[in-house]
């Protein structure tokens, strides 16, 4: 740690110096095929420091990252970081060799390895990569440091038509992500399962590894063409020093931002601060003059004009009818020619009665529609629009950014609002489906009140919303601010809410219970260690479901972030009721266990599929539903409460797992309630269990 604040001082030291350099065109600009942009560099003097030096190797061309900091260790032996692509949006993708262990048929180890990644400067990103195992009966992990944390996931061979290509749901693939930012350290390994250990008529491999979520499919021939010496490509954060942007402006001569960029804070996503170059601007923000006027008009991808009706200006553009014309340049407008006899037309008119009239009207017309604008205006600022527009201008991840939609848009979606199209309905408004004009289907969220509370708690639901892009929660695609109420629009899932499939589905099998479980355990867990985000609100009605039974977690309107280092939060009770925390509504402190409780209510209502309030617990005989429910365990009586399809002998073990699960997560002292991961951890393995059994029986 001593010699990492050394670096961090020494840093600041040789900026003014490297500034200096850094636009040298001595300075190589690639090393092979792959472009290394500064504060990166493979010559003395023309990077930032040690820790952005890149190694060329001279007969490979291949870049490195500097083995002081970026080091793989494998079988004993260090080996450096490959360097596959150095992104400026703060992000390296770099090369990670697999972890690998063989077992015989009788579970004894073979050969294989384990592999210890250190990354020092640059940790491992929590939201772009994926740790992914492979193999026959094996329990693939990765035990993380800084913060300490270990996760894993087992692969289940069974026969081998249960394992899909395409799938890593735990037939032959499993798949888990980064529970944390900032990790700096990981140990990839393979360890044998129970099932190993039975004779088999096959040898048992495993491989592990971390990627980029979006570069590795499973396939059934990965049994035999996953070498030990492949590596994958993952993510990996880089930033400035370890400050914030407020702290490094302070000093002009050590500050890395140049012209036209704006400075963005880690704000625990990674560490120190990053440059972007500013909306209008492209190239590199941490050189001078690196930030270099986009021309909007030379792509009709950048700018909304009419074609060849662009005009460019510094950091911008605006449309424009060419002389001799007038109206709307823009997308879906007209320029017509002006007239040029309009003088003697308006002179004649305006000699008799029908003249003043017209322009009497013209004049209200003109009122009245420079009124509507204003009142749009109005509408946009009053609805939070300012902030909200910042916020999406300067987000880096540019490819999942929020569109601000105009209010005719989303009337012609939903045919004006169309009763018809009306999917949900609440206290808190309407949902509409509606269809874009690329045919996309979305859910339109219309509030009914009107009111600031209302329009805080819709600006909070955009700001948590526009941060997370997770499969297991539903997608914000942006909103509409020029309506008195607020809109908000969202990706369409298509299968309802797990509230609806409790009460009315008569095949929600138990696997599916697990599955819905666990997919929402995932999504809550991502929220609270890697966004600390406490959603507030966990129910069956703010879960959905697609057509394949993923569980997405919708309605953030009430969400809190927690700020770094805090355990609770002192606020007001909000939640429903029946799935609040007893603990916060008697002290209105708010702690990630809240959610815990209240996932824990929607196990016992995937379990019993009646809502807890109706249980008719007796509240003199028993503190709360977990003591009510550890006590029916006890009695072996829990069959009293059951839904009937989980009443099977086959599903005892599995059923009665699932109820200590649920209780400890009702425990009325939230300190020994488990951590959402810890739930995701063990509903992973229930399942696990449940398709070993169903295959067992085949």
């Amino acid at each position: 740690m001593k010699n990492f604040q050394l670096v961090i001082l020494l840093q600041f030291f040789l900026i003014g110096l490297v500034n200096a350099t850094q636009n040298n065109s001595q300075c190589p600009e690639k090393c092979g095929n792959v472009t290394i942009h500064y504060p990166f560099g493979i010559k003395e003097g023309c990077y930032m420091d040690k820790s952005y030096y890149i190694e060329c190797d001279s007969a490979t061309l291949v870049p490195r990252l500097n083995q002081t900091f970026s080091l793989v260790i494998r079988e004993g032996l260090t080996r450096f970081l490959e360097v596959i692509e150095i992104k400026l949006d703060g992000h390296l993708i770099v090369n990670l060799p697999i972890a690998h262990a063989c077992y015989n048929k009788s579970g004894g180890l073979l050969y294989g390895s384990e592999v210890s990644y250190h990354v020092l400067r640059f940790p491992f990103s929590s939201t772009l990569n994926n740790f992914v195992g492979v193999g026959r009966d094996v329990k693939t992990g990765v035990k993380l440091t800084e913060p300490v944390v270990t996760t894993s996931c087992l692969t289940n061979f069974l026969k081998i038509r249960n394992a899909k290509n395409g799938s890593c749901l735990g037939f032959g693939c499993c798949k888990t992500g980064i529970p944390a930012p900032n990790i700096t350290y990981a140990k990839v390994f393979v360890k044998p399962t129970k099932n190993s250990k039975k004779p088999r008529d096959y040898k048992m491999c495993g491989y592990a590894f971390i990627v980029d979520r979006d570069k590795y499919n499973f396939n059934n021939g990965n049994y035999s063409t996953l070498s030990t010496n492949k590596s994958f490509p993952a993510f990996l954060e880089w930033s400035i020093a370890n400050i914030t942007c407020e702290e490094a402006q302070k000093d002009k001569v050590a500050y890395m931002c140049q012209d036209n960029s704006v400075c963005v804070n880690g704000e625990d996503k990674f560490l120190g601060y990053r440059c972007n170059c500013s909306p209008g601007f492209s190239g590199n923000p941490y050189i001078k003059g690196g930030c270099q006027d986009v021309n909007e008009c030379e792509s009709q991808d950048h700018n909304d004009c009419l074609l060849g009706h662009c005009k460019n200006t510094y950091g911008g553009f605006y449309c424009v009818c060419p002389d001799g014309y007038h109206g709307n340049a823009k997308r879906g407008g007209q320029c017509t020619k002006e007239k040029s006899d309009i003088g003697s037309v308006i002179k004649g008119i305006s000699e008799g009665v029908a003249g003043a009239t017209l322009t009497m009207i013209f004049v209200f017309w003109g009122v009245k529609h420079r009124r509507k604008i204003e009142v749009r205006k109005d509408l946009f600022k009053q609805n939070g629009g300012i902030m909200l527009q910042k916020m999406l201008f300067t987000s880096k991840d540019t490819a999942n950014q929020a569109t601000i939609f105009t209010e005719e848009e989303l009337k012609k979606a939903t045919d004006n609002f169309n009763d018809a199209n009306i999917i949900g309905q609440g206290g808190y408004g309407t949902i509409y489906k509606g269809y874009l004009t690329d045919k996309t289907i979305v859910a339109i969220k219309k509030s009914k009140v009107i009111d600031q509370r209302q329009v805080k708690q819709f600006v909070n639901e955009v700001i948590i919303l526009s941060k997370i892009n997770h499969p297991n929660i539903v997608k914000l695609l942006g909103c509409c601010l020029e309506t008195h109420v607020p809109l908000l629009v969202y990706e369409y899932v298509t299968n309802n809410t797990l509230c609806h499939h409790i009460h009315t589905n008569p095949m929600l099998t138990l696997e599916k219970r697990l599955k819905i479980s666990e997919d929402t355990a995932e999504a809550l867990s991502y929220m609270h260690s890697t966004l600390q985000i406490i959603h507030r609100d966990v129910k069956p009605s703010n879960i959905l479901m697609s057509d394949d039974f993923t569980a997405k977690v919708s309605d953030f309107g009430i969400s809190t972030f927690v700020p770094p280092g805090k355990t609770h939060l002192s606020t007001f009770v909000k939640g429903t009721v029946g799935y609040v925390d007893p603990e916060y509504f008697r002290t209105c402190k708010l702690t990630e266990k809240s959610d815990v409780y209240s996932f824990g209510v929607v196990l016992v209502e995937l379990l019993t599929r009646t809502d807890i309030r109706s249980l008719e617990i007796p509240l003199t005989i028993y503190a709360g539903a977990a003591a009510y429910f550890a006590s029916l365990l006890e009695q072996n009586a829990l069959v009293q409460v059951l839904d009937d399809q989980l009443k099977r002998d086959e599903y005892t073990e599995v059923v009665k797992s699932l109820a200590k699960l649920a209780i400890s997560c009702l425990d009325l002292e939230w300190k020994t309630r488990p951590t959402m991961e810890e739930i995701k951890q063990e509903l992973k393995e229930l399942r696990y269990l449940l398709l070993s059994m169903e295959a067992d029986c085949i």
